[in-house]
């Protein structure tokens, strides 16, 4: 019996879609990438670690060699127990939740799949490990996909009834789930689709994505990315994943060196030991000199965005002299390894205004009002509170390159934050010091603190060509742990 035969994603009418019905494979299909083995590759490093991805890595040779010549099921069968066995189902949901975002969509599928009003996807992965994911953030109506084994709150690694959902097991799941009333459109890229594509009334192939075909750009998704998790920047393919797993070992002596020579020595030698260590640090702008306290000059409050826990440092490293900074929270570790004077907010207004203000009369003093990091090109919205308390305002923007790592978590362990920046093979971070705001833009001219702090942060997305939001540190923790309705996505914005 000869295989049926299907047009092209790019044939299919995507107007007049609104009360129709779209099901979509995953793979290939609805993200560019046919492999899933990055999928597999993300959980099993943020939740176990370099080992799980070793183990992972170690077994994909043998999860290849059943997925072309025995069976694909037998394949995925060996990523999924792999990968999952002894995880905390509540880790990987979050693991999901968080870092998938990362994965870029094939826009000729999401152009009909965005189309339709009711969308569904069916794919071979583990429903748990891509629900979230493709629910909260691309807003997936029904997601079915491989159910695996879980005993007291912790998967077993093996696949329930009835199996990796390939070929026939995606028919007979897509019948359960809509009975007589079969959806309009069926997309897929392989033969093992073809079983439920045909069961469809209509029936589309999306062709391998060539590496020119652009992922759909941010704009036209229907909730940007503002925040994601995980700590590996680039997709894990095997061979990154190979990459970083013998880089590891390297990358945490040199960050060893990186961060004793930061600490130890003395401030105006650390930009030329970062030089040395491979560390760029580029400086713009003309910053103002030491406020003189001889003459009771009362210090510059340096007003930074934030990118990483190493913004005041690598500020104090442009400067050539430590500037002490204040947190909302930074971990004993970092504390102790900080070369610069941090001091930890109280989250009490008037006494962290009094802490501040006392700070100021002894020199210069750097804050970051956002309190929390931010990866994409978003600024979140600016504490007001130290417009109230100093005129002499600097506005800095701060950006920063890694290549293998990001130097920011909230699920993990924010001690290894820096450990993890000063991984990067040659990490990077750029200081551009703004002009001191006038006096006539203070509150001391009347302004009021939120105007101030809503001017200082169009300022510096201005000239980092960012978006501000209205977004909190309250908002992106709520965000990653998917105990709300914005989940991942920016639906505040304000106009820069």
């Amino acid at each position: 019996m000869s295989s049926p035969t299907f047009p092209t994603v790019e044939k299919c009418a995507s107007i007049g879609r609104e009360k129709h019905t779209v099901v979509a494979d995953m793979d290939g299909t609805f993200l560019r990438g046919r492999s899933a083995f990055s999928y597999f590759a993300l959980v099993a490093f943020e939740v176990g670690g370099v080992l799980r991805l070793l183990f992972l890595l170690l077994a994909s040779p043998l999860a290849g060699i059943l997925y072309y010549f025995v069976s694909e099921s037998a394949g995925v069968q060996v990523l999924v127990f792999v990968t999952f066995v002894g995880m905390r189902v509540s880790d990987i949901e979050s693991v999901a939740r968080a870092v998938l975002p990362k994965f870029y969509l094939h826009p000729e599928s999401w152009r009909v799949f965005s189309s339709c009003g009711k969308r569904c996807v069916l794919t071979a992965n583990p429903r748990i490990m891509v629900e979230a994911f493709l629910r909260d953030f691309l807003g997936a109506d029904v997601v079915i996909g491989t159910e695996i084994g879980i005993y007291k709150g912790r998967a077993t690694g093996l696949v329930r009834r009835p199996g990796i959902l390939l070929g026939k097991n995606k028919a007979d799941a897509l019948r359960k789930e809509f009975g007589e009333t079969m959806p309009e459109i069926g997309l897929g890229d392989r033969k093992t689709d073809f079983p439920f594509m045909t069961l469809c009334q209509e029936g589309y192939m999306v062709p391998q994505a060539k590496p020119d075909v652009e992922a759909v750009s941010q704009g036209k998704l229907p909730k940007p990315i503002v925040f994601y998790d995980g700590r590996l920047v680039q997709k894990p393919t095997p061979l990154i994943a190979l990459l970083t797993i013998l880089w590891i070992p390297v990358g945490f002596i040199l960050a060893c060196m990186r961060i004793a020579a930061g600490a130890l020595l003395p401030m105006p030698l650390v930009y030329y030991a970062f030089w040395a260590l491979g560390v760029r640090v580029t400086v713009k702008g003309t910053p103002p000199p030491p406020a003189k306290k001889s003459i009771g000059q009362s210090g510059v409050l340096f007003v930074c965005s934030h990118r990483t826990l190493l913004d005041p440092i690598f500020l104090s490293t442009a400067l050539g002299r430590p500037i002490p900074a204040v947190t909302h929270s930074l971990s004993r570790l970092s504390e102790f390894i900080s070369p610069i004077k941090t001091v930890r907010l109280t989250q009490d207004r008037v006494t962290d205004a009094s802490m501040i203000k006392k700070l100021l009369e002894d020199g210069d003093l750097v804050i970051c009002p956002e309190g929390t990091t931010c990866r994409e090109p978003f600024l979140l919205r600016f504490s007001a509170l130290f417009a109230e308390l100093t005129d002499h305002l600097v506005p800095v923007a701060m950006v920063n390159q890694m290549g293998m790592f990001h130097g920011t978590t909230v699920r993990g362990w924010k001690g290894m934050d820096p450990f993890y920046f000063f991984m990067n093979p040659s990490p990077a971070y750029e200081v551009t010091f703004l002009n001191k705001l006038p006096m006539e833009l203070t509150c001391s001219a009347g302004k009021s603190s939120h105007d101030v702090a809503n001017y200082i942060q169009k300022v510096i997305a201005a000239t980092l060509s960012y978006k501000c939001t209205s977004f909190t540190r309250k908002d992106k923790y709520l965000a990653l742990a998917g105990n709300d309705g914005t989940v991942l996505a920016a639906t505040k914005h304000m106009g820069c």
